[in-house]
């Protein structure tokens, strides 16, 4: 290529983040990224608003994905800082607080201060970022990317269908098919209820005593996420919250990173009954569980009141359509709990099974369709 029909290096900045839409999903023309690169320099633009704006009004991004576009425009054009300053501003909509944070004189301690092996449930705060590296594609994720939208649980919806046999008459079709044949009914078209993907709602537990697999457990959410739409994911530890709309992002790295901005309780303290029932007080996270197949990734290693946590499992319960608990400590065949939180949610959680890799966790959510409602 010559020099003269070289990109400017001033203009490849802004090429790069129409890619990083396409990446995204987002439908841009070439015309449109003309008009984009227009429209910059016609503004001689005096801030990142105004590169923003132009944006919107060139590229188009969809109404229900302008979120995802402004978080795509941080992330290209600002960086991580703010992103992070971004996020904190819906953080009393995004994330719920267990405690209080000190005044100074009893700051929350370092991760590493914490709980520095990972190996044990604390109950202390610890306000961190965390990094994921970046790993190939595991085959248990794959499997998952490549089956969940046949294989997760289905429900039946109230909207109808054509079927050669069901327990609806087709009238409508009936009777255009009796024009046909002169007024003579000769078959009853039938009609049977559709199926529709069931909710999915995703608890993972970030604590200090999971950090061995949290990143998996992570990779595993966002490969849900992008399988099906219909998949809500809270993370919990001393906080709870929501990392659906950062695991929504295509990319794997983009949408960890984002992750990694909203959760700021990562490898800390333990407080399971607490978070759950922080969701179940919000109407809004609570709805999400509404005859949802719940899944909670955790040891079970609980340093608040079993109480609390016993209570709020047998309201999760009594709305969801059926709650598994999945556990590492639950690796070998006929396990029986014996930490005093896992025996007080037995009675209420319908599968108590293994979650100490990824090949077993993504093996229970494809058999989820072939069980019953609890």
């Amino acid at each position: 290529m010559s020099d003269d029909l070289r990109l400017p290096r001033a203009a490849q900045f802004f090429v790069s983040f129409v890619a990083l839409l396409r990446a995204n999903g987002f439908l841009v023309a070439p015309e449109q990224t003309t008009s984009f690169l227009a429209a910059i320099e016609l503004l001689g633009p005096r801030s990142l608003e105004h590169i923003r704006r132009a944006g919107l009004a060139t590229l188009a991004p969809p109404p229900e994905r302008r979120a995802t576009y402004d978080r795509l425009f941080n992330i290209h054009f600002r960086g991580a800082e703010a992103i992070e300053h971004a996020e904190g501003e819906d953080e009393d909509e995004e994330t719920v607080r267990l405690q209080e944070e000190g005044r100074g004189e009893n700051e929350p301690p370092l991760a590493d201060e914490a709980n520095e092996s990972g190996l044990a449930a604390a109950r202390a705060e610890a306000l961190v970022e965390r990094r994921f590296a970046q790993v190939p594609t595991s085959d248990p994720l794959r499997r998952l990317s490549r089956e969940a939208a046949k294989r997760l649980p289905r429900r039946r919806s109230h909207r109808r269908r054509r079927a050669r046999s069901g327990p609806f008459a087709d009238l409508r079709r009936t009777l255009r098919d009796s024009v046909r044949n002169d007024g003579e009914v000769l078959r009853l078209g039938r009609m049977r209820r559709r199926q529709r993907p069931r909710k999915m709602l995703l608890l993972i537990d970030v604590s200090g005593s999971m950090k061995a697999r949290t990143e998996e457990n992570m990779r595993l959410a966002h490969a849900l996420v992008q399988a099906v739409g219909n998949v809500e994911v809270f993370t919990f530890g001393t906080r709870l919250t929501r990392v659906t709309s950062a695991l929504r992002l295509k990319r794997r790295e983009q949408a960890l990173s984002a992750a990694s901005f909203l959760v700021s309780d990562w490898d800390g303290g333990t407080r399971i009954g607490d978070a759950l029932q922080a969701f179940l007080a919000v109407p809004r996270f609570g709805g999400y569980a509404r005859g949802a197949a719940v899944v909670i990734v955790s040891d079970g290693l609980e340093r608040g009141d079993p109480a609390a946590l016993s209570d709020a499992v047998a309201k999760l319960s009594r709305r969801a359509w059926r709650v598994s608990w999945l556990t590492p400590l639950a690796t070998a065949p006929g396990f029986k709990p014996q930490t005093e939180a896992l025996i007080a949610i037995q009675r209420f959680v319908d599968d108590l099974v293994d979650g100490g890799s990824s090949a077993a966790v993504v093996a229970h959510l494809l058999s989820l369709a072939t069980r019953r409602a609890a």
